[in-house]
Order: structure tokens, then sequence, then C-alpha cells
């Protein structure tokens, strides 16, 4: 019996008679043998019955395999790591392996996600029919200075992220009912070179123009600002907390979305209008329904590429479009596991979607040494087709117009070939007709993935046949998943929503249904946030439990607890200071 706590012993004298003390010793003793034998009795029936992974194995684990050499021999469908990872799949499992998740993720029992896509389409067709610019520059000055806009604005970064700010305007300028400005840089579109945009959006030097034609400001008291929401800020943006509807700003710019993520936001906003008016665009995850290919969608509606980039996608493709796409961010790796687990994740593909015959397979990469490689492995069964940039430069007679100097500190991010490269890929593979594959060293699933995939079902949904079962997989090779799905770190990736603990660890190659729209919170089955995520939700004023279910008693108290943030910038100068004599 260990001695009684200090503070028990002060003053020299215990306070407890003897007798007294004893009964309570004995009793102690006893409560302390009966729960080590309770606790005893529970480790034997655990050690008999299902084991949870075990998060400090499973971290050594992942050292070690961080350790691996990339040309480590492959490991397909090892015993001792599938065991572990599908022992999580049955009924009442703790975690589950991405494969199940996918299967969930894509809406396996939704119902139809072309149906869903088109009703989308049409809700974009009509807003742009009322909303598009051929409509609103005739309109009368009373009517048109009344007139609200949506500013997305893109620098030439990354093509994935810029164009998410293009679309991320788009789909506001849906949900607010306002027209459409796609910013200019010295009068350029971003990657204007490459890509055309819709003659249904507006530059803000047509609207100066016109806001100066009507006498927008000196006759209707309205000046021409941009009312800014920096959703990378989260002590300041109001993307939860604000009703939008009920700004006055001509123009509002939604900044900072960089992904599928910040739009979605807006499906937890508590303003009941603003979180309808996001249900009808993205669905509920949720839902029973299945969730529509918005942002496939819109980029179907607001770009298109450039002519000279089409003539280098129908120079590559000959004439016929490839069956299945598959694109590889490599990042200058070129590893053996990563390429054994895309082969067998194209082999899948080709069994979901029954194509007869020898396919026809498109392949898009910024390590052109990996397309090489693997080149060699599906040639085995299927027709390989990629576009040779430098062969097209000396035979084609076409020169593309644009930026060739890759930039020095960008070579390993987006590779060593020319920029305009990068758009000729993206419209090719965009052109897959029954399945686009994506694969990684690293992070699967990234933004310009997402767009190929995306716009590829736009292409096909409401078209022919193949469009109703077209198939969007991830293949994840078993490196990456020692620890679960913790590796797919940063929200502009599209399994990051599945990172949490609910992933199982150690599993083999993941060949994964992978859903078009990529999911922006955890309501789903499977899905779990990381710490860091937790955290970072915190600052927007949302607190998540363990496996993502937000608080909406805390986020209706964040909400009424602050006031809207507003951040205005003048286009033109305030009319009552404009000098009028």
């Amino acid at each position: 019996m260990p001695p009684a706590p200090a503070r028990w012993r002060r003053g020299g004298r215990s306070p407890v008679p003897p007798r007294l003390l004893q009964t309570v010793q004995r009793a102690l003793l006893v409560a302390a043998f009966s729960g080590a034998a309770l606790v005893l009795l529970i480790l034997l029936q655990h050690h008999h019955g299902h084991k949870p992974p075990n998060p400090s194995t499973a971290s050594r684990a992942r050292a070690f395999s961080d350790e691996l050499l990339d040309d480590s021999p492959p490991v397909e469908r090892d015993p001792e790591v599938g065991e572990a990872a599908l022992a999580g799949d049955g009924a009442g499992a703790a975690c589950a392996t991405v494969e199940r998740m996918g299967e969930e993720a894509a809406g396996a029992g939704r119902g139809s996600p072309e149906r869903a896509s088109l009703r989308v389409r049409e809700m974009i067709r009509r807003h742009f029919e009322l909303q598009g610019a051929e409509r609103v520059r005739t309109l009368p000055a009373n009517e048109f200075c009344k007139q609200g806009f949506v500013l997305g604005k893109a620098s030439e970064a990354g093509f994935g992220n810029e164009m998410y700010k293009i679309l991320t305007a788009g789909a506001l300028s849906v949900m607010l009912n306002r027209s459409l400005i796609i910013g200019q840089t010295r009068r350029l579109y971003p990657f204007g070179e490459y890509i055309s945009y819709t003659n249904q959006s507006f530059t803000i030097h047509e609207i100066k123009h016109l806001w100066r034609k009507h006498h927008c400001a000196r006759t209707y008291g309205r000046d021409l600002n941009i009312r800014v929401d920096i959703f990378e800020n989260p002590p300041e943006t109001n993307v939860l907390c604000s009703d939008w509807n009920s700004w006055k700003d001509p123009i509002i710019w939604f900044d900072g979305t960089t992904d599928a993520v910040g739009i979605q936001f807006f499906l937890k906003n508590v303003h009941p209008r603003m979180k309808a008016a996001a249900s009808v665009l993205f669905g509920l995850p949720d839902s029973l329904d299945a969730r529509p290919n918005t942002f496939g969608e819109l980029m179907q509606a607001i770009v298109s590429p450039s002519s000279t980039v089409q003539e280098a996608v129908n120079w590559a493709l000959k004439g016929v479009n490839p069956d299945i796409v598959l694109h590889m961010r490599m990042l200058a790796n070129r590893p053996v596991r990563a390429r054994k687990a895309a082969v067998l994740c194209i082999k899948r593909a080709l069994q979901i979607c029954s194509i007869k015959g020898t396919p026809r397979v498109a392949l898009v990469s910024d390590t052109p040494g990996f397309v090489k490689e693997i080149k060699a492995d599906i040639s085995e069964f299927a027709e390989v087709l990629y576009f040779d940039y430098k062969l097209f430069t000396k035979t084609s007679g076409l020169e593309i117009v644009g930026n060739d100097k890759p930039l020095d500190f960008r070579s390993r991010d987006w590779g060593s070939a020319p920029r305009w490269v990068a758009f000729v890929d993206f419209f090719l593979a965009a052109q897959a007709r029954y399945a686009v594959v994506t694969g990684a060293h690293r992070r699967v699933g990234t933004t310009y993935a997402q767009l190929i995939a995306a716009l590829a079902a736009a292409y096909r949904h409401g078209q022919e046949p193949s469009g109703a079962n077209f198939t969007f997989l991830s293949s994840i090779h078993s490196n990456l998943l020692v620890d679960g799905l913790s590796t797919q770190v940063g929200w502009g990736h599209i399994w990051n929503r599945y990172a949490g603990p609910l992933s199982c660890q150690r599993q083999p190659h993941q060949c994964a249904l992978t859903p078009l729209l990529p999911p922006a919170w955890w309501d789903s089955k499977w899905q779990s946030p990381i710490p860091r995520d937790v955290r970072r939700l915190l600052e927007y004023g949302v607190r998540l439990s363990n496996t993502g279910e937000v608080d909406e008693k805390h986020l209706v108290s964040h909400c009424r607890s602050r006031k809207d943030h507003v951040k205005r910038y003048h286009v033109l100068p305030p009319y009552k200071n404009s000098g009028r004599t």
C-alpha cells in the first residue's frame, strides 16, 4: 500500500482514527485488485478480438516507409498490409480503405450524377441568358445602374488553382443573380494566349465605360466600387456569417479561393437564403441525391481552348478521342510503386467501363521520364498516346505564342516543358470518353486533375451513352497509405476530407472511385478531419468533432458575436469628390 498523500500527513498526526484508516486501506486494496483484474480481462478479450490500428506503430511504419527508395520493389497486395487494412472494412468497422470510402464518396446508390449535373447545366444556361453580358450591356440606364456583378480575378500561377478563382466567381454570380466580370491585367486575360473566355462575361474596363456612359453615379447615386472578401483571412471573411444578397456594392470579389472548398463554405452559412442558394448549385453532401458536377459545368460554360491549343490537341489525337486518360503528378520522381498501382487502376477502369477491343489510353504527366516508363507497361494491353511537344514543334507547322520559358523556381512543380504544353495536355485529357485516372508521387487528386475529370465528364454528360457511366478514379500506391490518408494534406487535394482517423492504416494499392465534385466539409460517411484542419476551422468560428461534425450552435453564437468586416475599393472616384463645378 503506497503511503498516504503528503497533504494528509502535514502537522505530524493523522486526523483520521487508526481503526477507520485501516478499514479504508483494506477497501482501497480490494478495489485496486478488482480494477486490475477487470483491465486484464478486457485486454485478453481485446487480444482475441478486433485489433484497432496503433497510431504509434503506424507512425514508426510511416517513418520507415519514407526512408524507402523510390525504386524499391512494388508492394502488390502484401498479405500483411492487406489484412491490416481490410480488417476495417467489415460491418461496424472503425476505419475504411480508400476504395470503400470511394464507393460512398462517388454517390453509389444516390441516383444519377449525370441527371444532377444536367439540372445545374440548365441553371447556368438560364443564368447567363438573363445576367450575361450580351443582354445586360443593352439595358437602359435606369436598369443597368442597378445591376450587380461578381469579379473573378486570377494570376498566372498554377492553372488549377487560378482556374478555381474564375469558376468560384462564376458560381457566386449564379448564387447571387449577378453578372460575371473576368479580371484582366494590363488588358490581358489570365492565360489568354492559351484559353478563351465566354462572351457572356464583362471586363472591368467595359463596366467603367458603361458606368460613365449611363451616369450611374451622378444620376442614380451609385458609385462604382468593389467589396472584397478574402477567404484565406479567417477572422475577416464573411463567408459563413453574412447574407451576401443584402450587399449593395455594385461589384463583389470573393478572393483567395484557389480550390473547390471556398465557395462550398456557403453550405454552412447561417443565413437560410445563402445556404439554400449554395445547396441548389452544389447539392448537400448528406443528401440521398447525387451531387452535381458543378465545376465541370461551369468550366464548360466559361472556358474553352484557344484555336492554336485546340489545333495542337487535334494533332495529338489524330481524329480519335482516348477511352481513358491517366494523369500522374510525379514532381520529377519515378517510383515503381506509383507506376504499378496506376497500371492496376487502368485495368480496373477498363473492367468498369466494359470497353471492347483495344482501348486507347492517353498519358499526361509533369515528368516526361515517367511517361516513357509507364508507356511500356500500358502498351502491353492498350494503344498509348501522349502529346510529344518536341515532335509537334518540329513537324506540325503550328506555333503557339506565349511564354515558352519555364520558370526555374517552378520547374519541379510544373515540369521542364514550356508552359503552353500543360494547356494542350489539359484539353487533350478532357477528351476522355469513359474514365480519368489520377495518381501521384505524394498527393493525389490535385486541382489540375480535378478539373480534367470535371470537364471531361461535362463534355460527355448528355451527349452520348458513355456520359451516364463516366468514371473518375484515384490511384494511390501503398507507400502513401502506411498511415492511412494522413499524407493527403492541403484543401486543394481531393482526399483531404478523408485524411483523419477513419482512414485505415497500412493499406495495399488502392484504385478508388472519386467524386467529380470535391467535398468541402466532413458530412459524409468515413470523412474525418486531421488535427491541423480542426484548428484551422476554429479560426473561421467552426468547431469540429473528431469525425467532422459541425457544432451548429457554436457557429451561430460565433456569428452573433462578430460584425461584418467591410473592405471596399473605389473603381471610379466617388461622385461627391469628382470636382463637379
